[in-house]
């Protein structure tokens, strides 16, 4: 474990940069692919605002300044904007939600307001019925609501989260590449099913291989970043069009430049999604008159246990 300025950087030199923030494990949605963050053997537990802002808080002392809120579906909780508001104060470089996005319209103005400063969304269709079939829940209707509520009030960027998943939604990535021309600050997020929270056989099922939709939209971008500290993802331009792709399996580059450590709803501290052996409990800490060095000292340790994971 080593430390660049204030920030932590770990010892595989990477630097620690984001905290995903898991609010709850609730959600209204039954979607077949959902990996539930990686998290196994929880119960229906949720820290409260402000324990999250005090985990959050020495986080930010640490060099931690991009917060991602995400569940579950952080949008079921009726404490959301405070939570916003709360993480709001510390003044972060980044602070976004992960959302399914059927309550988005209705709350995204006092988000907004709270200070959220960006949105991914989850899309997994442009097609009522099959977007059913892959919730569960009919809302696409409402999604694209909260879609053209969040670009209009000025959240930049919002990102569409598109899962391909064989057999439902595969042959809609050009529709949805369309879709976002259409919009300023629209990101497409191409993402591949990762083997995460899902029986073994449905996973085989469902997995399409992204790879050659990456193939293809290099050989029409008229230009392409990656971004370093967000795995080393590749984000092309084609037209109007704002194309990322985000696929972990089988890249072990997506590993080699992981910057983040999760909160879980338990309030636990957890190095990697992909792993459930190496937690480190921050909740009790926070009763103690020195909390705050106890905090520290939890994310020193969580740091100390991050390593890329074999994917391939």
């Amino acid at each position: 474990m080593g430390c660049l300025g204030i920030v932590l950087v770990d010892r595989y030199g990477r630097p620690l940069l984001h905290l995903r923030i898991t609010v709850t494990h609730r959600c209204n949605y039954r979607c077949v692919y959902c990996h539930r963050e990686g998290e196994e053997g929880y119960k229906l537990e949720e820290i409260s605002p402000e324990e999250i802002y005090k985990v959050a808080k020495v986080a930010y002392q640490l060099g931690i300044k991009r917060f991602k809120l995400t569940g579950g579906e952080p949008l079921v909780r009726g404490d959301i904007v405070e939570i916003v508001r709360r993480l709001s104060t510390l003044n972060p470089i980044d602070l976004s939600m992960t959302t399914n996005g059927y309550l988005l319209y209705d709350k995204i103005d006092e988000l907004y307001e709270a200070g959220l400063k960006r949105v991914n969304i989850s899309f997994p269709s442009l097609r009522r019925e099959v977007y059913k079939a892959i919730t569960g829940v009919d809302g696409l209707d409402n999604v694209l609501k909260g879609v053209r509520r969040a670009l209009d009030l000025g959240l930049s960027p919002v990102k569409l989260n598109y899962v391909v998943l064989k057999g439902y939604n595969d042959d809609e990535f050009w529709n949805l590449v369309e879709f976002v021309e259409g919009f300023e600050n629209l990101i497409l997020q191409v993402i591949e099913l990762e083997p995460i929270g899902i029986p073994k056989e449905l996973y085989d099922r469902l997995k399409y291989d992204i790879t050659n939709l990456g193939v293809e939209v290099a050989r029409k971008a008229e230009s392409v970043t990656y971004r370093k500290h967000m795995h080393n993802r590749p984000q092309y331009k084609v037209g109007n069009a704002i194309i990322e792709f985000v696929r972990a399996e089988g890249n072990p580059d997506f590993c080699l430049h992981c910057t983040r450590v999760r909160l879980t709803a338990e309030g636990k501290l957890k190095p990697c999604i992909m792993r459930n052996d190496n937690l480190v409990d921050v909740k009790s800490l926070l009763l103690a008159k020195d909390w705050v060095e106890k905090v520290k000292m939890a994310f020193y340790k969580v740091n100390s246990l991050r390593e890329p994971y074999n994917l391939s």
